[in-house]
């Protein structure tokens, strides 16, 4: 199965359109010190429970879910992109979903339109952090329009590492559902061709802004990063992929979508001790929205504290 890749930006993008079909918060402004962070969400994607952790016996898992209150097949998996605006730069960190790529994925791909939406023009975005290229993670900027609106001197910034690995992706590893290795690759491909000469690649960390920091962790894909923000003693650390609901509780269940799921793991454990010890917050992509909070220690393994919203 490929990827579709005519894409539309009128159906993800209605100016002046009132909207309707909103009935949940889609975004959540909070201040880092001098910095502006903005969590947006880009919808959910529906997916197999089993993605939670192909390592363990489903009848464990289906007992975590049961406790959980969670569906027993298949469950929705929040979509959360960052914004965050530092030293005069407005920082796109991951891009979305896109268009569903004919993988019955219809509750993603909303960040155009909620951006407009958080008044963040297109034109205003100076740089693009990508945790990882996986489709949900690179497919807005490859809605049809989208490229057209941004900037001309746009700057791209991921892993090295990670522009390496899919020059030829190694899906050995992982449990995915049909279809998705083939509209990973095509995305990724499209991706390459599209925006590489926007792509400024780093080694293992890069000052994208004042209090910035985009960090190389591996795991999830061999080139997977994490966002570091940093301002007058507050700091948040953006977590892509690395950090699933499931993975506080037991965070050596393998996810189905990680390359690497025994690193994976070691990274996700070390990060969670650390976030755990410094008391920061904790953004992810794949967290329930707005996905803030902070770990805590508890016996062998780790709680997710979300924070109280702030009005």
């Amino acid at each position: 199965m490929s990827l579709n890749t005519n894409m539309s930006l009128d159906k993800t993008s209605h100016p002046g359109r009132p909207g309707l079909d909103e009935q949940v918060p889609s975004r959540y402004a909070l201040q880092i010190g001098e910095i502006e962070v903005v969590v947006i969400s880009d919808g959910v994607l529906a997916l197999p429970t089993a993605m939670l952790a192909h390592n363990v016996d489903p009848a464990v898992r289906a007992a975590w879910l049961d406790d959980n209150f969670l569906p027993p097949d298949a469950l929705d998996w929040a979509l959360n992109v960052v914004v965050v605006k530092s030293g005069g730069q407005t920082i796109l960190v991951d891009a979305g979903l896109g268009l569903d790529p004919d993988l019955n994925l219809p509750k993603a791909g909303q960040l155009i339109k909620r951006l407009e939406a958080a008044g963040i023009d297109l034109a205003s975005v100076t740089d693009v952090v990508l945790t990882h290229m996986h489709m949900d993670h690179i497919g807005g900027l490859l809605v049809d329009g989208v490229k057209d609106r941004l900037r001309p001197d746009l700057r791209i910034h991921l892993a090295a590492a990670e522009v390496k690995f899919w020059e030829a992706p190694d899906f050995s590893h992982v449990s995915m559902p049909q279809g998705f290795p083939d509209a990973l690759r095509s995305a990724a491909k499209r991706f390459m061709k599209e925006y590489r000469s926007h792509l400024r690649p780093f080694d293992e960390e890069y000052e994208v802004a004042p209090g910035v920091v985009a960090q190389r962790t591996g795991g999830h894909t061999p080139g997977h990063c994490v966002v570091r923000v940093a301002s007058g003693g507050d700091r948040l650390t953006f977590a892509g992929d690395l950090v699933f609901t499931v993975g506080f509780e037991h965070p050596k269940w393998y996810n189905g979508f990680e390359h690497d799921p025994e690193e994976a793991a070691r990274v996700r454990v070390r990060l969670l001790r650390e976030l755990a010890g410094t008391s920061e917050l904790l953004v992810a992509t794949h967290l329930p929205f707005p996905s803030l909070g902070h770990v805590a220690v508890d016996g062998d393994h780790f709680r997710w504290v979300p924070t109280f919203w702030d009005y």
